[in-house]
């Protein structure tokens, strides 16, 4: 594997801003990746409908079985660092047809995220400015096509007028999910919902059914953490701030994803939990403090869902980048803005998707099937593509693996299972899926043939002429 750099016959064109991140804004990135209090407001109500109590430990268990992807992503980007990540990493050691799956498979879940990413930010902003209309799928869908124009322009200005609009998104969502974590114990520890009890993160409370039932929507909760890796090349010391920075950020978000849950469970019955919707963090937040106060939750979710926006579209934008630079896209989704080394082209794309998503969504009955059908099938996207490069790992490092035990968990062992409960994840739930899920979740990443077939007949066509 080439030791990071793109690939030579990429060299021709115009480079992302480099240098332009610390290790400190990796982490911000790989937090504000998994959006905290979006997903614990999107997602807590339906992994308390799929395995109650239990929900804790589901978060945890499926938290370390993430790890085992963090470290494979820190390991092989010290290997070859390109902002393609997973897509480049997988192609080098499994060939170009399953490197451009696993870029694939994130760039379509990215492109599903437009919705899920953005209604409960339309959501929120309806919540706070005309509540009537927050439940209408054609009014949040219209807000949210705003909110996704908005955070386009910002991104395309640059990458360090991001990271600052990042910065302070997460500083004030993280803020207001401790005060509630730490107002449900302090109110409630004494005559709580449902009592605390060890159980809750017991690994023998689970049956294996019930354990895979909870596993994709939470595998939904930290999904994002490696856009740290998507932004390597624009990252200072970029063979390992970057890896640093998504284990510092998971280790962040696993201890919020569990505390909240824990929180969610001592102050709300499961009758409010499950009435709350897609706004568990605010029925918390009117529980604990008096209004106006209880509306930091909303701006929390709000400003949450910006954020992680604004990530997924930098990890699509960048992997078409990559792609497109190594040809395995057309090369016009590598050209960057003169001024701002951006790639806008790649950007204008996922502008169009989302725009063209959230118009067709505004036919769902309700906002809360909107978010439930592209949660499933992002989450059986993830799986993919994550164990593409868990399995990567194993597979790059089999030789390296039996030098030491600490190599031999880091990256083999642990990186392997993680790999192996995911594919075993995404097999599970196809047969759970709706149709529409399906169609979304397997039919999204199908897809991928049109663009792989018409650049290898552009390939071909380009090198008859030199033959000649």
């Amino acid at each position: 594997m080439q030791r990071n750099s793109p690939p030579a016959h990429a060299q021709h064109h115009a480079r992302l801003h480099e240098d332009a991140l610390g290790i400190e804004e990796s982490v911000v990135m790989g937090v504000a990746g998994t959006a905290p209090a979006f997903s614990v407001a999107a997602t807590t109500a339906t992994l308390v409908a799929a395995v109650g109590i239990l929900s804790a430990g589901s978060l945890l268990y499926c938290g370390l079985i993430m790890f085992g992807v963090t470290f494979a992503f820190m390991h092989l980007n010290r290997v070859i660092t390109n902002a393609g990540a997973s897509y480049a990493w997988v192609g080098e050691v499994f060939g170009p047809l399953f490197g451009f799956i696993a870029g694939w498979s994130l760039l379509v879940a990215s492109a599903v995220f437009m919705v899920s990413g953005t209604i409960p930010a339309a959501t929120a902003t309806l919540i706070l400015i005309s509540p009537e209309h927050a439940a209408n799928p054609t009014t949040v869908s219209f807000v949210a096509a705003g909110w996704l124009l908005a955070v386009s322009s910002v991104i395309v200005k640059g990458i360090k007028p991001t990271s600052y609009t990042q910065i302070v998104m997460t500083a004030i969502e993280v803020g207001v999910l401790v005060i509630v974590i730490v107002a449900s114990v302090w109110q409630y520890a004494a005559h709580p919902a449902h009592p605390f009890s060890w159980k809750w993160l017991s690994i023998a409370e689970f049956t294996p059914s019930l354990f895979a039932t909870g596993a994709l929507t939470a595998l939904f909760f930290f999904w994002g953490w490696d856009v740290t890796l998507n932004l390597n090349e624009e990252t200072r010391d970029a063979a390992h701030a970057p890896g640093r920075g998504a284990v510092v950020a998971m280790v962040i978000v696993l201890l919020l994803f569990i505390s909240f849950a824990i929180a969610a469970l001592l102050v709300l019955s499961d009758e409010e939990i499950a009435q709350s919707s897609t706004n568990v963090v605010f029925a918390l937040a009117e529980k604990l403090l008096p209004r106006p106060w209880s509306y930091l939750a909303v701006v929390a979710v709000m400003l949450s869902s910006v954020g992680t926006l604004e990530t997924s579209i930098l990890q699509f934008t960048r992997t078409m980048y990559a792609k497109g630079r190594d040809g395995a896209l057309h090369p016009r989704y590598a050209v960057l803005h003169k001024s701002w080394r951006t790639p806008w082209v790649a950007t204008s794309v996922i502008v169009v998707l989302g725009l063209l998503l959230l118009f067709l969504s505004s036919y769902f009955p309700t906002v809360n099937d909107i978010i439930k059908d592209s949660v499933n099938a992002i989450g059986f996207q993830v799986a993919c593509y994550y164990s593409l490069a868990g399995l990567a790992c194993v597979w790059h490092f089999r030789k390296t693996a039996l030098r030491s035990a600490d190599n031999f968990v880091f990256l083999f062992l642990w990186p392997g299972l993680s790999a192996a409960f995911l594919i075993f994840i995404a097999l599970y739930s196809v047969p759970t899926f709706d149709l529409a899920t399906n169609i979304v979740g397997i039919g999204g990443i199908a897809l991928g043939v049109i663009p792989w077939a018409l650049n290898r007949r552009r390939a071909r066509v380009a090198v008859r002429p030199r033959q000649k």
